[in-house]
Formats: structure tokens, C-alpha cells, sequence
């Protein structure tokens, strides 16, 4: 049974949700189905249906190249900036502290925790307030505190965020903040550190 998501319940699906957010507040990128795939979580026939349905709708434009099908944002239509502004308010937690924090140095791990992960994860309740991040490593505190008023900024919420040691993360001490936040539904961010 598909359940509306808790984030945004006038959307199918979260996959939707997180399909949306990702290609409206990139504008500027181009996306093969492959890539959104991989990026979603979902299989490439899966993005497929929904950019289909999205591309009829005007929602998103397409082209082929070769054998591959680019996929964009239409930012020409009046549709464009209060659904990019509402996706950005639901779903764009993941994609910008993703984007904001990948290129950050000193960050091991990151993860979105409490009640706008709870939402994520499909437990009932309000909108969120806030997004709580949990970043694992030692990045530098000033840079983090400019990444959370930028990320506060573009997604019109307070954005808090809480750095603690890889040893802290992973000792799995009685520390009553950590074992809270561990009991709790976590969203992983999926950050390409390669490059670190």
C-alpha cells in the first residue's frame, strides 16, 4: 500500500517528493534517468513513469542524447517558482545540506534527526518547525554556522546543526543527546567525500 508522505501529503509519494526537489532546486542541472535513480533510490523505470507524467504536465522538459534522456526544470511556466518554493520547504532538506555539506572539510558523515526526519520517514504530525542536521567529524564550527544560515535561508526554516567527534558518534556512550537522537528516525545524507 503507497502512503502519502507525511512531509507533503498532497504528493503520491515520497520517491515523488524527492524526485521534485532534487531536479526544481537544481535548475541549472540537466539529470539522466540513470542519475535520478541513483540519486531517489528507486529504479530507473520507476523515475521514468514519474518524469513522464512530469514532462506531460509541463513540469519538466526533456531531451535525448543518444540513447540517454536528459531531464531539467522548466523555469519558464508559471508552475516553476511556488512549486521549486514548496518543494524546497518539504523535501529540500536532503538535497541542500547534500550539496552544502559534501564540500565541507572535516565531515565524516551527516544526518537529518528529529521531527523533520520522523516526517520524512512517515510518522504523522505537523510540519516541522526546524531541521536538525548531525554532522560526524570536525569540520570548522564558523563554516558550519555560514552553511546553517544559508541552508536556513533557502529552505525558509531554522536549520540546527550539531557536530560531535567520529569517536563520539561510534562509542555509543550513555550520552543522553546521542542515544536520543540514535532512537530516532536519522536520515542519512549521501555524501560523495571522495573528493575530500
Amino acid at each position: 500500500m503507497k502512503v502519502s508522505p507525511s512531509l507533503l501529503p498532497i504528493l503520491r509519494s515520497r520517491m515523488q517528493g524527492e524526485l521534485l526537489a532534487l531536479v526544481l532546486l537544481h535548475p541549472e542541472r540537466e539529470y539522466s534517468i540513470t542519475e535520478l535513480a541513483a540519486d531517489v533510490g528507486v529504479t530507473p523505470t520507476a523515475v521514468l513513469r514519474e518524469v513522464d507524467r512530469l514532462a506531460d504536465g509541463g513540469i519538466l522538459t526533456d531531451r535525448r542524447v543518444g540513447r540517454s534522456r536528459l531531464v531539467k526544470a522548466r523555469t519558464d511556466t508559471p508552475l516553476y517558482r511556488p512549486l521549486s518554493e514548496l518543494m524546497s520547504v518539504s523535501f529540500g532538506p536532503v538535497p541542500v545540506l547534500t550539496d552544502a555539506l559534501a564540500g565541507l572539510e572535516g565531515v565524516e558523515r551527516a544526518y537529518i534527526y528529529g521531527s523533520w526526519a520522523a516526517r520524512y520517514n512517515g510518522e504523522p504530525g505537523p510540519p516541522p518547525a526546524d531541521v536538525d542536521v548531525l554532522v560526524v567529524g570536525d569540520p570548522d564550527a564558523d563554516a558550519l554556522f555560514d552553511l546553517a544560515e544559508e541552508a536556513s535561508r533557502r529552505l525558509r526554516r531554522e536549520v540546527n546543526v550539531h557536530r560531535v567527534s567520529v569517536e563520539a558518534w561510534e562509542a555509543r556512550t550513555d550520552d543522553p543527546f546521542l542515544t536520543g537522537v540514535r532512537e530516532r528516525p536519522l536520515v542519512q545524507l549521501n555524501l560523495d567525500l571522495e573528493a575530500q
